[in-house]
């Protein structure tokens, strides 16, 4: 491990250790006052840290057991009675696929940026407010902010060298993106697995089919620790300061997908998945998600899809408190940008790709889209922050509500069906045929 990498991380476990409610003022201290080069002395200070005392007045109960979890809840999960056809199921889970891939690619070529920046490129491009995917500005202004150049250059530079657009104009598939990479894996583990897969085959796919480099952050430090011989728990929790961070939340589709109407079962699931890179807050927001979009097959209605995420995780958390703020402050306020405002104020703090800021900003893209595919992806990418998780999450959603017959032209024509992905064995993947081999297991999930 590299010296810089180590800095990083006891930089990232420290803040990482305060937002989990410990007080670690003496341990950091000690730190400011030693350079930690070596894996051993990076070893020392996760252990003083492991030692640290919980705050007496961290108002927060997060467990990271399955049993605890189920114990926290708000209230006791049913089953949602529906009726779909075959038809209507493939359907619905096509339309989560599509709705998934178009979102995601929509908020793919700001990642990172903030609603600033965003409107900016938006108001250069006279393209504010987004109603399709971003412009590619040819002739910028001399006026135009460094950043916006940059961020241009390159993805005119991935263009010329892939072949793969990500700008309106120039799509001609789902581009490869993580967030659709985990969507096809956890297909390939329920269909190589099947439903009583453990925690373990999670790893064992990973190790398999995704090459090192292209998993970050949590998943990075568990696939390291994978091949290091860790088993979980431990798998999730050494040396890695990003186990409540985004990662698990954007591998939540696939279990909702073969669970209509079954959000318990979506949430163990997701559980299963998750707690090999995650813990607390970090687990809540794949289970939170995947009991949604289970939901999401049974009722149109945003604020009963958003309740039934609560029902799966504790009711006492982090997460639990900002996805209650958000649905509290769409019925305070008429435009998004407020909602947003509130929600940059009070949870702003949190890193750019964490489960919490990310998971309010679906929540405000839902609740504000009122139904609409369009106006639901496009506020959540405008929102910034983890703009392609945030659009591949409210889009999934959406396209499950909807159907893949009811999706838009406009966002779904540009995919020609054609997914790129770095999963081995699944590069140019037809999303139909995803959609059906989804199907298929949903549909066993439902007989049973």
């Amino acid at each position: 491990m590299r010296v810089d990498e180590i800095k990083q991380i006891v930089k990232d476990e420290i803040i990482q250790k305060k937002e989990e409610g410990y007080d670690v003022a003496d341990v950091e201290e000690k730190i400011l006052k030693t350079e930690i080069k070596t894996e051993s002395e990076l070893k020392e200070f996760f252990n003083a840290l492991e030692k640290c005392p919980l705050r007496s007045d961290f108002p927060y109960k997060e467990p990271s057991d399955l049993q605890e979890i189920v114990s926290e809840r708000p209230r006791k999960i049913e089953k949602i009675s529906m009726a779909l056809s075959d038809e209507d199921l493939f359907d619905k889970i096509y339309g989560g696929w599509l709705g998934r891939c178009a979102g995601c690619l929509l908020g793919k070529p700001v990642e990172g940026l903030n609603r600033e920046q965003i409107e900016i490129w938006l108001k250069i491009a006279n393209a504010y407010p987004l109603d399709d995917y971003f412009p590619p500005i040819r002739d910028l202004p001399e006026e135009a902010p460094k950043w916006l150049r940059n961020r241009l250059s390159y993805i005119d530079n991935m263009l010329k060298k892939t072949g793969v657009g990500v700008l309106r104009g120039q799509i001609n598939c789902m581009a490869r993106d993580d967030d659709i990479d985990y969507t096809i894996v956890n297909l390939h583990i329920l269909e190589n697995y099947g439903p009583s897969f453990t925690t373990m085959n999670v790893g064992e796919v990973w190790l398999h089919l995704l090459p090192y480099m292209q998993v970050y952050t949590a998943e990075r430090a568990a696939y390291r620790n994978l091949v290091n011989g860790l088993e979980p728990p431990e798998v999730a929790t050494y040396m890695n300061p990003y186990r409540e961070w985004i990662g698990a939340q954007i591998r939540a589709d696939t279990w909702g997908y073969v669970a209509p109407g079954n959000p318990e079962l979506a949430a163990e699931l997701a559980y299963r998945d998750a707690s090999l890179s995650h813990v607390k807050n970090g687990i809540y927001g794949e289970m939170f998600v995947s009991a949604m979009i289970s939901a999401a097959f049974a009722t149109s209605n945003i604020e009963e899809i958003i309740e039934t995420g609560l029902s799966v995780i504790p009711k006492k958390s982090r997460l639990t408190e900002a996805i209650r703020d958000v649905l509290k402050w769409s019925k305070e306020y008429d435009d998004w940008r407020d909602a947003w405002s509130k929600i940059s104020e009070k949870y702003g703090h949190y890193h750019f790709v964490h489960t919490i800021n990310n998971a309010a900003i679906v929540a405000m893209g839902l609740l504000y889209g009122r139904g609409n595919y369009e106006k639901s992806i496009s506020i959540s990418v405008m929102g910034g922050w983890d703009t392609d998780c945030n659009g591949a999450t409210t889009g999934s959603i959406m396209g499950i509500i909807l159907g893949a017959k009811s999706l838009p032209d406009k966002w779904i024509k540009p995919l020609n069906n054609n997914v790129k992905s770095f999963v081995i064995g699944y590069n140019d993947s037809k999303i139909s045929d995803l959609a059906k081999r989804t199907s298929r297991i949903a549909k066993n999930f439902l007989e049973k």
